[in-house]
């Protein structure tokens, strides 16, 4: 089994010093160093400490040796594409954890900056997390099996306040949603 503690400490953009100090409790870089190289076991016990660390499920950390799996091979910067010195698993935004219930949007008509065939990943969070998900794009229930789309741009009270995509369009106000669904990836097919 191939580890994969490293792509995704760097994907998040830790350092081994960061991924030490997130686990419960704290250990050495050195430590995570070494789980990361295989130098050390990779237990179930360690599994667990450093997948909680990581915000992701256990079994993300670990993959077989004969899957395939997409790989960074270059970074798009200032001056072009760069090759990597070495290539790297490419992470889905999924795996990455968080809490909350994943949820897809598709899109089958063009709003704003979104057009047909896009899908929308979302993470349900409380209506009283509101606050972390100003001025982003949520999915919010309201009665009778309806929903409000757009940009969330106030909360005050049980009151949630949304802000369609799309030119002259008018606010709408949703009473005690069930949850709110905030934007976290498009898919977009080329």
């Amino acid at each position: 089994m191939i580890n994969r503690i490293r792509d995704i400490r760097k994907q998040k953009g830790w350092t081994l010093a960061d991924l030490a100090e997130a686990c419960v409790p704290p250990t050495t870089p050195q430590t995570v160093g070494r789980l990361e190289t295989g130098m050390r076991n990779l237990s179930l016990k360690w599994m667990d400490r450093i997948a909680a660390a990581l915000e992701v499920e256990p079994e993300v950390l670990v993959r077989s040796e004969n899957a395939e799996h997409p790989q960074v091979v270059a970074t798009l910067g200032r001056d072009g594409p760069e090759a990597l010195e070495t290539t790297r698993d490419a992470i889905l935004v999924t795996d990455l954890g968080g809490s909350g219930t994943l949820m897809v949007l598709t899109i089958d008509y063009p709003h704003g900056e979104y057009r047909p065939g896009d899908q929308l990943w979302l993470r349900q969070i409380a209506p009283e997390d509101a606050a972390r998900a100003v001025n982003r794009d949520v999915l919010v229930p309201k009665k009778a099996g309806r929903f409000a789309f757009g940009r969330l741009i106030d909360r005050q009270g049980s009151l949630v306040g949304i802000l369609p995509p799309g030119h002259g369009e008018k606010q709408q106000v949703v009473d005690g949603p069930a949850w709110i669904g905030v934007a976290e990836m498009l898919v977009r097919r080329l």
